[in-house]
């Protein structure tokens, strides 16, 4: 096998399948990429495996001697990062298990495993198939993403769940103490037929990298998700991603939404984000928690901290406020993650009592609902 491609192409396709590579994998070939070089096509493809997220991209290459060895993954970025720009070969011997490198620079050799050790992606042969824009799909996903809870044990809540209606995406996540839902388009192309609607919980680990893969191609064209019980796969041009799905019930988020609300405010996000970013200074000294005073009379909002021997901050701006005054308080860590979330000139506030779920809503742009749930004042 031999083939010749750019140091550039190498490198960021290797970068990118890298992430499929465990840490602490359970077989030796797993902490290796697959890489198939095909002749016919003159392509190159490279895969990773954990054997529950995997990641297949290929790229151009000029192949004279089809075949297919892996390489220890870690090791091959490691060089492949710090070569020269310029044409970079590839090739091994009939029978050989070492991968011999050559640029402009010098010469590597890299000893491998064979490939009938690599394990096959998962196939899904029936089940539902669905095209997804790509702009919605990267919406939906930088919206909740950062709400799933980072850790697995907890199932179901370290996914987004995805539901697709007849006439839009929603994506639903919860770690147990805030909750994001975004709706967005689910637009069909012209004489495509309405597909069947369903749901499915897909871990957060494996959504990051498909919203790292589209936005860094920048890729227009509807994204192919094939799905069926405990599989999910992503497909889009030389790209494919498959992850397991979560299994379990996921809550019924929408229960958790408030009907109505006592008071309502609306205020500049950017002016409310940074205010907030400031006094978090001291927030980071007293267990994260921010007051919010709530002033319905003076029209104004103040956020204060005051960290015990250590200072205090205090800051006041102005908002819409309609409803009582009241003194509540948040984490500032789920605040700031809201407001940089938001992406809106302005944001709504809808809450009840001092330990009653909040809303934040942004006022255009995504449609998005935002729920976190206040921290109780001590004296």
């Amino acid at each position: 096998m031999k083939l010749v491609c750019t140091q550039s192409d190498l490198n960021a396709n290797l970068s990118l399948v890298s992430r499929a590579v465990p840490s602490r994998p359970t077989h030796p070939v797993l902490a290796n990429v697959l890489l198939v070089a095909d002749e016919e096509n003159q392509r190159v493809s490279l895969t990773a495996f954990d054997l529950s997220l995997g990641i297949r991209t290929s790229f151009p290459a000029a192949v004279t001697g089809g075949g297919s060895f892996t390489i220890p993954a870690k090791l091959l970025n490691d060089i492949v990062s710090r070569l020269p720009d310029g044409e970079i070969t590839l090739e091994d011997e009939a029978g050989d298990t070492v991968a011999y490198l050559t640029c402009s620079s010098g010469s590597y050799q890299v000893r491998g495993m064979g490939p009938e050790e690599f394990p096959e992606l998962p196939a899904i042969e029936e089940g539902t198939i669905l095209n997804l824009p790509p702009e919605a799909l990267i919406e939906g996903l930088k919206g909740t993403l950062f709400a799933t809870s980072p850790d697995e044990a907890k199932q179901v809540l370290a996914g987004v769940h995805l539901k697709v209606l007849k006439d839009c995406l929603e994506f639903a996540a919860t770690d147990g103490h805030r909750l994001a839902v975004v709706q967005t388009a689910n637009e069909k192309s012209e004489g495509e037929e309405t597909e069947k609607e369903f749901e499915v919980t897909v871990p957060a680990k494996a959504l990051r990298e498909v919203e790292r893969m589209l936005v860094m191609r920048q890729w227009t064209e509807p994204v192919t998700l094939h799905f069926e019980q405990g599989q999910v796969v992503f497909e889009w041009a030389d790209q494919r991603l498959t992850t397991r799905t979560l299994e379990g019930q996921y809550p019924a988020y929408r229960q958790l939404i408030p009907p109505s609300f006592e008071r309502q405010i609306t205020m500049d996000r950017r002016a409310f984000l940074s205010a907030v970013e400031r006094i978090a200074v001291f927030a980071d000294q007293k267990n994260n928690i921010l007051k919010c005073s709530i002033d319905s009379v003076n029209q104004e909002i103040t956020l204060s901290v005051d960290a015990k021997d250590v200072g205090s901050g205090k800051e006041s701006m102005p908002a819409q406020i309609s409803g009582d005054s009241i003194d509540i308080a948040f984490n500032v860590k789920y605040l700031i993650d809201i407001l940089k979330t938001a992406q809106s000139p302005e944001i709504q506030l809808q809450l009840n009592g001092a330990l009653a779920p909040v809303i934040f809503q942004p006022l255009g742009g995504v449609n998005a609902t935002f729920l976190v749930m206040p921290v109780q004042l001590r004296a």
